[in-house]
């Protein structure tokens, strides 16, 4: 498997305020989509089928209608980036994730957030992938206070201040002091919120790559990018791939609102975030426009559908 470094989001801003009220439903996002129910095709990824061991015999005159063993029932997942078995898992349950006050200047109590939170995660996701048939297995996770070396490279990567997500071992690696006061001329999340939620939510990002590792979302993404001839291809490639991962998080966030929590004020702290996360001038064009970013986090938050997150269907103006 390529080594693949997901490279999370540059930030710069300022802070919006809290309100001790739950959220509720809030307004609708767009782009939206009808829910197409694809059907399951077959891929060039190996079917995954439900085994069954089937009864012997020694010779035809000793098989009856008691002993005859039904035929197997194979499912085929599909893996592809437009039509992917991801897409029929419905939105997350919700999940009771209180997140208590941590502060994300304290690297033990930030880890600790983000190690509770992520089981949160798994819980979560485990329970719509599993029904539909897909393989799962929790993220590990490397955390450090300052900086380390992973399995996909340095973390953070030189002159970055953000975590990645490793396919390789199917690991996160995050620094917490560069992901909170940032890293050379990368300014850190903290400087847009100093709220736990604006960090949690960036892991639920990292989390969606696992998600789209699992689901064969990855391999196929990369594949592709390996066929593209084109620099801008590639990058277009990567944009789509990334502003999915935003909007799985985002139906993180939603699904645990009601006890993180999320209130409405600190929705609108979140939306804020990611209308200054993105693609800046300067930086290469991988990961999308603040503005499709903001776009993207709304729609998993209000949408809440594995289908609505489908990047690979929309126009291209929202993935820019």
């Amino acid at each position: 498997m390529f080594a693949l470094v997901f490279v999370g989001l540059v930030v710069l801003g300022a802070v919006a305020k809290n309100s001790r009220r739950s959220d509720p439903v809030s307004p609708i996002a767009i782009p939206t989509f009808a829910d197409s129910r694809p059907s399951y095709t077959p891929t060039a990824e190996p079917a995954r089928t439900a085994s069954a061991e089937p009864r012997r015999t020694t010779a035809s005159s000793d098989i009856s209608e008691d002993t005859i063993t039904p035929p197997v029932k194979v499912r085929t997942l599909n893996t592809s980036l437009e039509n992917n078995t991801l897409y029929r898992a419905g939105g997350l349950p919700r999940v009771n994730c209180p997140a208590g006050s941590a502060s994300i200047y304290s690297h033990s109590q930030l880890k600790a957030l983000i190690l509770r939170t992520s089981k949160c995660m798994d819980r979560g996701w485990s329970q719509i992938m599993r029904k539909q048939g897909m393989d799962w297995r929790p993220p590990g996770y490397a955390l450090t206070a300052t900086k380390g070396r992973g399995a996909c490279g340095d973390f953070p990567s030189p002159g970055s201040m953000v975590p990645y997500y490793c396919p390789r071992n199917t690991t996160i690696y995050a620094s917490t002091r560069a992901m909170v006061r940032g890293v050379g001329n990368s300014g850190g999340y903290g400087s847009i919120t100093d709220w736990h939620g604006g960090v949690i939510s960036m892991m639920a990002h990292e989390y969606g790559h696992h998600v789209q590792q699992l689901s064969g979302l990855s391999n196929t993404w990369w594949q592709r990018s390996l066929r593209s001839s084109s620099r801008s291809g590639k990058l277009a490639l990567s944009r789509r791939f990334e502003l999915q991962a935003t909007c799985f998080g985002a139906m993180f966030m939603r699904s645990v609102s009601a006890s993180y929590p999320v209130t409405p004020a600190r929705r609108n702290t979140l939306y804020y975030f990611y209308s200054r996360v993105g693609d800046w001038p300067g930086y290469p064009r991988d990961h999308g426009s603040p503005a499709n970013n903001n776009r993207w986090f709304r729609q998993g938050y209000e949408k809440n559908k594995a289908f609505q997150c489908n990047t690979w269907l929309a126009p291209s103006s929202s993935t820019s």
